[in-house]
């Protein structure tokens, strides 16, 4: 299998299955390009028609969306466990993904992906909505798999991904949150493969 991404300074969709991948260990090659250069849509499409990243490729299967591919994988690799185990729960974990998925377009747009950056003291208040619900989301998840685990739902989960940019804009845009909240930031920020981002991220 063939992950193409992009920059690990700017790319927050990249980030999700790049780390679903990793933390789940299904073995693929990663293919980077570089965002916001002049040939960064001709290189895109050199894989995929949509002209974004990231996609998959994989014997011929091509699938171009971040929650897609994850979906894939999960189905390729039940035995891995991604999404909760209880059918009610995993419809929960569903729920919460695909809010992130689909919403949240404020805080988007107010504290853009980044990892080399910091901006203390930043006004993140076009956002506050959106940062408030995140908080809730998170703050129902914990309390209630809180006996299982650091992670929303308890083990290291698809959602926990879904949720990784958020925890990088928080921190880079010094996002003021409760200690629950702070806790779970903290814990994401430490997960292994989320330092190894960061690493290359450093570097790029």
């Amino acid at each position: 299998m063939r992950l193409v991404i992009g920059d690990k300074n700017n790319s927050s969709w990249s980030l999700r299955p790049w780390l679903a991948m990793k933390s789940f260990g299904i073995p693929f090659e990663e293919v980077k390009i570089m965002l916001n250069r002049e040939d960064t849509t001709e290189k895109i499409l050199q894989y995929s028609p949509s002209g974004k990243v990231p996609c998959l490729l994989d014997d011929g299967l091509l699938v171009w969306e971040s929650l897609a591919i994850m979906e894939y994988i999960s189905d390729k690799h039940p035995e891995k466990k991604m999404w909760p185990k209880d059918l009610r729960t995993r419809a929960w974990a569903r729920a919460v993904a695909h809010e992130m998925h689909g919403g949240f377009q404020n805080l988007r747009q107010t504290c853009p992906h980044k990892i080399k950056e910091r901006f203390p003291g930043y006004d993140y208040s076009k956002a506050a909505a959106d940062i408030s619900r995140i908080e809730s989301l998170w703050s129902l998840c914990l309390d209630f798999h809180q006996a299982k685990g650091p992670f929303l739902f308890g083990d290291f989960s698809l959602v926990d991904c879904m949720y990784a940019p958020v925890v990088n804009r928080f921190r880079a845009y010094d996002v003021k949150v409760s200690e629950k909240s702070q806790k779970y930031v903290d814990t994401m920020l430490a997960h292994p493969f989320m330092k190894e981002w960061e690493a290359a991220a450093l570097k790029e």
